[in-house]
């Protein structure tokens, strides 16, 4: 391959690095407007009455509220329950409950401080235990949103087997995105009840379908353009529904364009975060750390609305065994309503939970039968052509070759007995620790999203001699405008700067689905792939066509058609008379389910996912003992993620995403008190910064795919996956302090440490 893992410059690099490239506030149309949101200051209540102070003139602006909207009152998601505006009922703090729009920030501010909403207080349910208490409810007759089971085997048999067995509960906590941009939407009127907008989004077609339902608009009266966007993190895949909807209901009251860009104080307050989760194990174990049976209880926190909390449930569950043998195993798992702030999708998909559950109760199991958190994992590690217990057989299973080239690049055994004595030696308040973890993820929609999706791509000769890829894939950071190129690039053999990736216009970008999932490189990559095939033997036809002989007997190589009469055309050359005769040269693609790949959505069983992305974190860190603050120093992380297309920005994917997980594991600590957000900018919610950055040791494992382009499979969930438990357990082997939640504060730290104490365990002795 002469384009396909190699190294090429970002197609978006330039105008990002020179400030070419236009975010959505750096878009200036005459006339706008800029809009904004009044948001209840209660957790849940009824509205009473909503009074316009006569001080104000209101002449000045326009107001939207649940009464004016044209269409019904939900944002189109996987359910429709989340209401567009509050209209009765307050359901969450800072929900929505009108909009207004005005000429200058000024007199929106004014504006929105000259409105009162009169609210009755209702009793909220606010944890995860409370709505399953169902004291109180909220949701249907239950509190729970979504409900799944999976069951392989005979637990009871199984547990009777057991030598020991092995309990255990973990949490985690919120998390936000901290995307670099905060959501942002510009919408105009363009014609009668027509509507476009411009936005900082991952999904385009999520927000065209939204429009469509919400103002009750036809599909070809509504266009949704990305703007530039900087970063998402899954955060920009529900949310710009509704900040579409909002800017659209003002722009189309108005007569005018109106843009809506949230400060980063609203964007925390008023956004969607990581799933908060409760998971519980209890494991049974013979002696030698071999697992003969699991049952997991798993919940997560959905907050006051579905969002998409029903996919990622599904994901969570699929994920909670880790990639361990479970011939005996039962899970029921469950999202719950709680009015709180709605919660979404967010990198890793409800997998960073059941990882951290899974992997921190393999560390317990070792800790209870003191054996080592390798000599566990070892013993019960899936290999090829085992069956996970929702019925799918792999017989492509990495596993245990990410384990090992982890343990083998980070000189994991020698070094943990280098830590173990300088701990033993040093009265300096530092320790030091090493830990391990495991992790997997499913490439693409869970069990047959992908079918339904049936992700198009459009393939065109551009009047400029380029190639263009016109796909609802977006490029928001993580390269999708430089890996989608390079695979058309390689396909059609010609230059890589021949070809461009467009960004996505639902005016004439067929929908190949989400930027989700870990699906644009092995799903839409294929399609791509696919669709420069077709555009090929089209040329093939033409020229059979003109000069009287058998597709069969024309040679393509490096951008040249070969006949058997020995004339040669160039790509080019030909691309270009084709349109001249038909006036354009375009192929539109579509994906193609490979066969034996089935799943059942009713019983929950079968290929759950085309195939399996596998990563192994060697986490590395300091503690120390007198401020109790955790400093991760070194990261070792491989990765088989089949081929790299480019394999730079697939190391900056794996170190991006295992940054994140490191500051979702101790430093991001979004408290919520009485259902509301403690921290509403970044000096309360800490990310990690270059001075908490460890060192990296990043592997690359490539086993080709055949279910991606080029043996390409999903890569940007997956480092998301492993980093929390990797440096929970780093933490442990450095402390003995065993943490089974995160984030691990040093107020945690320093009441584990006081527990020992009190039992008698000295602080020499850890």
């Amino acid at each position: 391959m002469t384009i396909v893992g190699k190294t090429f410059s970002r197609k978006d690099g330039v105008d990002k690095v020179t400030g070419k490239a236009l975010y959505v506030n750096d878009i200036s149309i005459p006339g706008m407007w800029v809009g904004g949101t009044l948001r209840s200051s209660e957790v849940r209540g009824v509205i009473n009455k909503i009074t316009f102070s006569s001080s104000f003139d209101w002449t000045q602006v326009v107001v939207v509220q649940a009464t004016d909207l044209p269409g019904p009152n939900f944002v189109a998601m996987v359910r429709n329950d989340f209401p567009i505006l509050a209209e009765k009922e307050i359901s969450y703090w800072k929900q929505p409950i009108l909009l207004i729009a005005a000429p200058d920030s000024n007199i929106l501010q004014q504006a929105l401080t000259s409105v009162v909403v009169d609210i009755t207080p209702l009793h909220p349910v606010l944890t995860i235990e409370e709505a399953l208490q169902k004291d109180t409810i909220i949701h249907g007759d239950t509190n729970i949103i979504e409900k799944y089971r999976i069951q392989t085997g005979d637990t009871k048999k199984g547990f009777e087997k057991a030598d020991f067995i092995v309990e255990g509960c973990y949490r985690t906590g919120y998390q936000e995105h901290v995307y670099l941009e905060p959501q942002g939407m510009i919408a105009r009127p363009c014609g009668e009840n027509c509507v476009e907008v411009i936005g900082s989004l991952q999904c385009p077609y999520y927000v065209h379908n939204a429009l469509c339902k919400g103002l009750n608009l036809t599909h070809e009266k509504v266009i949704v353009k990305q703007a530039v966007t900087g970063g998402a993190f899954g955060g920009k895949e529900d949310y710009p529904s509704v900040l579409a909807l909002h800017a659209s209901l003002l722009a189309l009251k108005a007569q005018r364009p109106i843009k809506i860009i949230y400060d980063r104080e609203e964007d925390i307050l008023g956004t969607t975060k990581r799933h908060p989760s409760l998971i519980y194990h209890r494991t049974g174990v013979k002696k030698d750390g071999t697992i003969v049976a699991s049952e997991v209880d798993l919940s997560l926190d959905g907050g006051a609305f579905t969002t998409l909390s029903i996919v990622v449930l599904q994901r969570s569950i699929l994920h909670a065994m880790g990639p361990y043998r479970m011939d005996n195993f039962a899970l029921e798992g469950r999202v719950v309503a709680t009015n709180t702030p709605p919660n979404g999708a967010f990198r890793g998909f409800g997998v960073p939970q059941s990882a951290f559950a899974i992997e921190r109760h393999m560390d317990r199991i070792a800790k209870t039968l003191q054996l080592s958190p390798v000599e566990i994992r070892r013993k019960n590690i899936m290999k090829d052509g085992d069956t996970f217990p929702f019925g799918q057989k792999v017989d492509s299973i990495h596993a245990s070759l990410v384990l090992e080239e982890a343990l083998k690049q980070s000189h994991f055994f020698k070094k943990e007995k280098e830590y173990a004595y300088y701990n033993k030696i040093n009265d300096n308040g530092i320790k030091k620790g090493i830990g391990v973890a495991l992790a997997f993820h499913g490439g693409g929609f869970t069990g047959s999203g992908e079918e339904k999706i049936a992700g198009k791509v459009k393939i065109s000769y551009e009047p400029n001699e380029k190639i263009g890829i016109y796909v609802s894939s977006v490029e928001m950071g993580q390269g999708a405008a430089t890996v989608l190129p390079m695979i058309a690039a390689e396909t059609l053999e010609l230059p890589f700067e021949k070809v461009i990736h467009h960004q996505p216009n639902t005016a004439y970008t067929p929908d190949s689905g989400p930027t989700v999932a870990s699906r644009t490189t092995m799903f839409v990559g294929s399609v791509v792939k696919k669709t420069c095939q077709m555009l090929l033997r089209k040329l093939e036809e033409y020229l059979a066509l003109w000069h009287n002989t058998s597709t069969s007997s024309i040679h393509y190589n490096n951008g040249v058609f070969s006949l058997p009469d020995n004339h040669k055309f160039y790509f080019d050359e030909i691309a270009h008379r084709y349109v001249q005769e038909h006036g354009k040269l375009e192929i539109q693609g579509e994906y193609t389910p490979p066969p034996n790949l089935l799943w059942d959505e009713e019983t929950y069983r079968g290929a759950a996912y085309k195939d399996y992305s596998w990563i192994a974190y060697v986490v590395e860190t300091n503690v120390n003992m007198d401020t109790y603050e955790i400093q991760p120093t070194l990261c070792t992380v491989v990765a088989e993620v089949g081929k790299a297309i480019h394999p730079v920005l697939a190391r900056g994917q794996i170190e991006g995403g295992a940054l994140q997980a490191l500051g979702y594991s101790y430093l991001e600590n979004l408290q919520i008190e009485d259902g509301r957000y403690v921290s509403g900018h970044l000096n309360a919610y800490l990310i990690p910064t270059s001075m908490d950055t460890p060192a990296f040791n990043t592997h690359i494992a490539e086993v080709e795919s055949p279910m991606g382009p080029y043996g390409a499979k999903g890569l940007g969930e997956l480092p998301m996956d492993g980093g929390a438990p990797a440096l929970a357990s780093a933490v442990w082997n450095a402390t003995s302090l065993f943490t089974s939640q995160i984030p691990i504060t040093g107020e945690m730290l320093f009441e584990l440490e006081n527990n020992l104490i009190q039992k008698g365990v000295e602080k020499n002795d850890y």
